[in-house]
């Protein structure tokens, strides 16, 4: 990387004027930023982005409002209580609410459709047992939606979908589809007009608080020194904090080319929410597989691999879609940042920095409502 010193005029106009800087550009970075303008509009706020996009998971997810299926949120509960998993389930409802007010329904796209859960013809049991908690399942979830039938058994929708092995589906009404592009370019157009300062191509090596402010050495050679810093870098955390109680995670995606007659409509889940598709523009998005190789996949190094993308290619052959043969038009992957505990970080790891990290995969849920507390413990 190429070192240079910082310009007495880059210093004093770029740099100076800086009150709080927030790392990280993503949906919880720019929620961030922004409420500290919505709540201080005179507080000068910069983000400070690596990337020339907000690069990790934020423009690379599925576009999932990610609420949660029954399978996911049953194995939540092997993990955590009852009360614990409730509690989660109330902060990605809250969060996505939040999402929706800042950007706005028609910016996200946000389509409705509902999320399924599908269960192949060797899970019946698992089916079952899905089926029986239904009922508890809605009291408890519609209390906090409001929807009074949060999940019911759909079975009569499979024959529009042309599915092959699948048996059972249970319908999560309040999903829907966003569509992550627009979503991050509505957040950074509020960012614009809330005159934020965005610094793309700057990583930050290293941050150290002291009774001068926390100075941010980059990989240019040159340290910032600025007051009040909010740390949003999700699963890219332990490469700024030694200590944050975070692991990365890559997820791995791909889409197909556009598939005439394609009668898949909504967001669908299938083992435990592991693996996810929808359709986008008469194709079909397909990710996951991360459990296939928990351990290689903890990385934050971006790629693909075999093991994962032929897993993948096997369900939309042979499920999904086995009647088209679809062809794949590309693969991504994003990281993700997870814990000992599916819960997000929101702390104040010293006196003027603040961390809102591990996001645990539901960043499209609870993303703005993670950034937004970040930035009122900053405040604080």
């Amino acid at each position: 990387m190429l070192q240079y010193h910082l310009s007495y005029w880059e210093r004093e106009t770029f740099f100076k004027p800086i009150d709080v800087a927030v790392i990280g550009s993503g949906i919880v970075g720019l929620a961030a930023a922004i409420h500290l303008k919505t709540l201080d509009p005179k507080l000068r706020v910069a983000i400070i982005e690596r990337g020339p996009l907000p690069i990790g998971a934020s423009t690379r997810n599925a576009g999932f409002a990610c609420f949660g299926s029954m399978t996911e949120l049953l194995d939540d509960q092997t993990r955590m209580s009852e009360d614990m998993m409730l509690n989660l389930v109330e902060k990605r409802w809250r969060g996505l609410q939040r999402l929706r007010a800042l950007v706005g329904d028609d910016n996200l796209e946000f389509k409705q459709l509902g999320g399924y859960e599908m269960f192949t013809e060797d899970e019946e049991e698992v089916f079952q047992q899905c089926a029986e908690q239904i009922p508890d399942f809605n009291r408890k979830i519609g209390a906090i939606t409001g929807y009074p039938e949060v999940y019911r058994v759909v079975d009569e929708r499979l024959t529009g979908f042309g599915f092959r092995r699948v048996r059972h589906l249970i319908l999560n009404q309040p999903e829907g589809q966003v569509h992550t592009g627009r979503m991050m370019e509505a957040l950074l157009k509020r960012a614009h007009e809330k005159d934020i300062k965005i610094f793309n191509g700057i990583t930050i090596k290293h941050l150290k608080d002291t009774s001068e402010g926390v100075e941010l050495e980059t990989e240019f050679g040159w340290t910032l020194r600025i007051p009040k810093i909010l740390v949003a870098v999700n699963g890219f955390a332990k490469r700024l904090l030694a200590g944050a109680d975070t692991t990365p995670a890559r997820n791995q995606v791909l889409i197909t080319h556009p598939i005439p007659g394609l009668k898949v409509a909504g967001c669908f889940h299938y083992d435990r929410g592991y693996f996810y598709f929808r359709n986008i523009d008469g194709r079909i998005l397909l990710g996951g597989g991360r459990h296939l190789a928990q351990d290689e996949e903890k990385t934050d190094e971006f790629g693909t691999t075999e093991l994962i993308r032929s897993a993948l290619v096997q369900l939309l052959n042979t499920v999904i879609c086995p009647a088209q043969k679809p062809e794949v038009d590309t693969w991504w992957s994003g990281i993700l940042g997870l814990g000992p505990e599916k819960k997000p970080i929101i702390e104040k790891v010293s006196p003027n920095v603040v961390v809102s990290v591990r996001l645990s995969g539901m960043g499209v849920a609870i993303g703005t409502l993670v950034g937004q507390e970040g930035a009122e413990m900053l405040l604080e």
